[in-house]
């Protein structure tokens, strides 16, 4: 009923004074049980409730994002036109960058030392965020390229050409329907500023091939805005008549 949009939250309730507080009450019950204070509640709304940020639906908001770029993923590659040059390299797990950066065709692109420095100096230039203050004050000296290694993008597909090799960082998000006119643009900027330091720091590390990122942006219910979904699909050599396979209802 929470996905649906249809399920009475706190923030609504305290609207037409039913209750007193519009903070989560999901997120209540565990500071409650420890006897620590509940001030300060995020406000109870189906976005907030659809979120990682809800601290009583953090894991199940998690494995339904797992499960459906999953889902989105392993259908991207088997409707990939077969003769595309575009190769996915994710297809079992998502990776780390450390990780990711081991197989031969990366390390032709640019060292793992390379990456690392050019992430240092990039790293430093941009604010480090409140929620990693701590980490940075007890390991300043390695945290930005202990950051970058730590990446996890959604997916990564590579195309390798005699002209150029261009890399895709694919990153997928979730969002309320209800966000009308904005869930997309919201998401698309998130999931950019995400990754932002990555695709900063491959560009300067190999200045010769081409990075960009591409976000997947699908609603709670399974909608998609269609004009931007199914272009960002045709960059990826799907084929057109399969586009049905990845079986998600689009909206204009």
């Amino acid at each position: 009923m929470a996905v649906a949009g249809n399920t009475p939250t706190a923030n609504f309730l305290t609207k037409i004074g039913k209750i007193q507080s519009a903070g989560c009450r999901l997120c209540r019950i565990a500071p409650e049980a420890r006897g620590e204070s509940t001030d300060g509640l995020a406000a109870e709304t189906h976005g907030h409730i659809n979120s990682v940020g809800c601290k009583g639906m953090a894991t199940t908001v998690t494995a339904a994002n797992h499960s459906i770029w999953r889902h989105l993923y392993d259908s991207m590659h088997a409707a990939q036109k077969p003769k595309s040059k575009l190769k996915f390299v994710t297809i079992d797990k998502q990776s780390n960058m450390s990780t990711l950066w081991r197989p031969e065709e990366f390390l032709r692109i640019c060292s793992k030392e390379e990456l690392a420095k050019k992430a240092q100096d990039i790293g430093v230039t941009m604010p480090v965020k409140k929620s990693q203050e701590a980490r940075y004050n007890l390991y300043p000296q390695s945290f930005f390229v202990n950051r970058c290694w730590g990446r996890r993008p959604g997916g990564v597909t590579v195309a390798i050409n005699k002209a150029l090799q261009i890399v895709y960082i694919l990153e997928f998000g979730r969002s309320t329907e209800r966000d009308e006119g904005g869930f997309l643009e919201v998401k698309e900027a998130e999931a950019n500023e995400q990754h932002t330091s990555i695709i900063d720091a491959l560009k300067a590390a190999a200045p010769k091939c081409q990075f960009e990122q591409i976000n997947f942006v699908v609603g709670v219910r399974g909608s998609v805005v269609e004009s931007d979904f199914y272009t960002k699909l045709k960059r990826l050599d799907e084929q057109r008549r399969k586009k049905r396979v990845i079986g998600f209802s689009p909206i204009t």
